[in-house]
């Protein structure tokens, strides 16, 4: 069994729909929890106002009953409140030659130009619509049922910005458990108040120039058991999964597990992982009786977890609006312009965190579910169980030999 998803809808259209295919009849769903998720998104200093109008939620409209995922794919709905205010502009039918609030001058950064050539389009709301970060929502809700199966087995993902508008931030070593109650109650999503002042202060700036900025997200999950992913096809790699699902984001740039760049300044003897034994609990222990000194690798070896928390970390450039807009090509007479202004935020870093953390969640939870399958929750559930009850055995039966 393998979990995916897909998401439909444009920013200012009716609504966003996801489509969460593969999960184990027998989940606890609850809209609650995937409103909780989607609120979290909209939250962080230097959002724009359109998270004033939206007020995120979803609506079950498959694959839900009683509580309960049904084995089916499951279907939600986020409408869009913003939809009053643009049903003339996106209206499904009616003369394609009559358009209002056109975009022809193309904003650098976005996918405005390449968009409008590949699709042969004169006007480039139809490419930013779809392209808009707005799209994150559907991922985010997408996330929740996959971070919702992962609880399940013991996973628990946060996130934290660890660096915004080229401020760093100085973490503590130990990050706290769980992680998402401290970093959410920081305007920015920073484990340091120091550093915290200094953001805030800095997007202030930012948005008084008609400026935008950028920053770098960690994500952190623990409790994730050994050996999801595989080393046999470059194509099951965990660590190649992620990076293409984190870089999948609006506005990434790159992407980094473990000491990621910085491994590569460092000497092989300070840079991997050495490996002790500890007790396995029962000898079901996620880490099968083993244990690293270190984790400098992020939990991921030959592209498997090693049951250490997963670290990663992932680069959003500044947003591409511009309220002090560079230099383009107007579209339709072929002059030089000023590049349109769409509403938009001056940093969305906090807010990429929670998606981030979805992105994981669904990546994790694929891997999860390949690993164990199962038509129900509880068969997923006894495979995992004896699993771990076989690695760790063989574990034991090598320290009595």
């Amino acid at each position: 069994m393998r979990l995916r998803f897909t998401t439909a809808g444009e920013s200012h259209g009716k609504g966003l729909v996801t489509v969460v295919e593969g999960l184990p009849a027998g989940l606890p769903l609850g809209a609650e929890y995937v409103n909780h998720q989607l609120r979290r998104r909209m939250q962080g200093y230097g959002r724009g106002a359109r998270m004033k109008i939206e007020q995120d939620a979803i609506e079950w409209l498959a694959g839900v009953r009683a509580g309960e995922s049904l084995g089916s794919p499951v279907a939600m709905l986020i409408v869009n409140r913003d939809w009053a205010n643009w049903e003339d502009v996106m209206a499904h039918e009616g003369d394609g030659e009559i358009r209002r609030r056109r975009v022809t001058r193309p904003r650098p950064g976005h996918a405005d130009l390449v968009g409008v050539l590949k699709y042969d389009r004169l006007d480039a709301r139809d490419i930013l619509e779809r392209a808009s970060a707005r799209e994150t929502a559907a991922r985010v809700a997408a996330g929740a049922l996959a971070r919702r199966l992962l609880e399940e087995f013991g996973v628990e993902i946060g996130s934290h910005v660890v660096s915004l508008g080229g401020i760093v931030v100085s973490a503590p070593p130990r990050l706290p458990v769980p992680l998402n109650e401290s970093s959410d109650a920081s305007p920015v999503r920073v484990l340091d108040p120091e550093a915290e002042s200094e953001i805030v202060s800095r997007i202030d700036e930012a948005q008084k120039n008609g400026d935008t900025l950028g920053g770098e997200i960690e994500v952190v999950a623990r409790g994730v058991t050994l050996g999801l992913g595989s080393h046999v096809s470059w194509d099951r790699k965990l660590d190649g999964r992620l990076a293409a699902a984190l870089m999948s984001i609006p506005a990434m740039k790159g992407v980094e597990i473990g000491l990621g760049f910085e491994a590569a300044r460092r000497p092989g003897s300070a840079v991997h992982d050495p490996i002790a034994t500890q007790e396995a609990v029962q000898g079901a222990d996620a880490r099968a009786g083993f244990q690293r000194l270190s984790n400098n690798a992020g939990g991921l070896e030959g592209g498997m977890t090693t049951g250490e928390p997963l670290v990663v970390r992932v680069a959003m450039k500044p947003i591409s609006t511009l309220m002090s807009p560079l230099k383009t090509v107007d579209l339709t007479s072929g002059s030089e312009a000023s590049a349109q202004s769409e509403r938009s935020d001056v940093t969305a870093v906090p807010a990429a965190g929670v998606i981030a953390e979805a992105m994981v969640a669904l990546v994790l939870a694929d891997a999860l579910l390949e690993k164990f399958g199962g038509d129900s929750l509880e068969e997923t559930k006894r495979n995992h169980q004896a699993y771990l009850e076989a690695v760790g055995r063989r574990w034991d039966g090598v320290r009595d030999s």
